[in-house]
């Protein structure tokens, strides 16, 4: 195996882990705030892939429209997401768990089923301006322009989530919510509102992803399971609430996804969950996460 297939491969799982990154942290602050594992996250990240195909066909080779098309589907996506929580899983915070997973399940086939009708079962792609097709020399191999738009982009929506949670008020809030809820009550702390704008931002990173996965490849009605899986693999392994720990498990389960397909075409998942099952054994609230006393 040569050093320029290795260093493609090792490009390629930084770019999966932004993507992953992008899914995951929104699920852990939406979970640090509301306690709720929610299911229709992948649907979000769905919504958000299709949203970008329906933008882009406006003007599908104009280089600064396919970025208008990111930044309106992520909004779009946000909003959606908001109103879900508003005005229907704001109802179930004080049932069980069970019935808020069902809930949330209830919102995934709901979603499923507008996404075939609208835009039907077929597979689609999002149409990419020629800037972004062509590609840049790694070591002598291609790679494509478009993937380093995804690694920046991706570094600064990390740098903007930092600053968010840990310099402002609202990220205080947040965090005040995430450790202690009855004292973040009791200092008067609306968690009413502060749950509505975690889901307002988690979704959008979640519609903000799916346009990722739209640009690297195939939209379909399913793409939702499949991210959703891999997302729960890194907010475990990180830790839930954590938004250092879904960084750093981004990487790692983008990186050994990667590799493993090098060696273990066929079983890359499954390493993944293997080292999802080891962290559950040895530290089971995740490596940033803390343990419940």
């Amino acid at each position: 195996m040569s050093i320029e297939t290795l260093a493609i491969q090792a490009a390629v799982g930084l770019v999966n882990a932004m993507l992953l990154f992008l899914v995951a942290s929104g699920l852990s602050l939406i979970f640090g705030v509301s306690r709720i594992i929610n299911f229709a996250h992948g649907s979000f990240y769905m919504l958000g892939a299709y949203a970008a195909f329906t933008l882009a066909q406006f003007a599908p080779t104009h280089p600064g429209w396919l970025l208008l098309a990111v930044a309106l589907s992520a909004l779009a996506v946000a909003v959606v997401g908001a109103l879900v929580e508003t005005s229907f899983l704001r109802r179930v915070y004080a049932s069980d768990e069970l019935f808020q997973l069902l809930a949330t399940f209830a919102v995934v086939l709901a979603v499923s089923d507008l996404v075939k009708i609208v835009w039907g079962s077929a597979n689609k792609s999002l149409p990419l301006p020629a800037t972004y097709r062509q590609a840049l020399p790694i070591l002598g191999q291609p790679f494509p322009v478009y993937y380093f738009l995804l690694l920046v982009l991706g570094v600064v929506v990390m740098a903007g989530l930092w600053w968010l949670v840990y310099r402002t008020r609202w990220g205080v809030q947040v965090r005040a919510c995430t450790d202690d809820r009855d004292m973040a009550n009791a200092i008067g702390i609306n968690q009413k509102w502060l749950t509505t704008s975690v889901f307002l931002l988690g979704t959008g990173l979640a519609g903000l992803g799916g346009v990722f996965a739209a640009v690297m490849g195939t939209i379909t009605p399913v793409m939702d399971s499949d991210m959703l899986v891999e997302a729960f693999v890194v907010v475990v392994v990180g830790g839930l609430g954590s938004l250092l720990g879904s960084f750093v498990a981004a990487l790692i389960v983008g990186e050994l996804k990667a590799m493993a397909i090098l060696v273990f075409p066929s079983a890359s998942m499954v390493i993944v969950f293997l080292l999802m099952a080891v962290i559950l054994i040895v530290r089971p609230w995740g490596l940033f996460g803390e343990a419940e006393e």
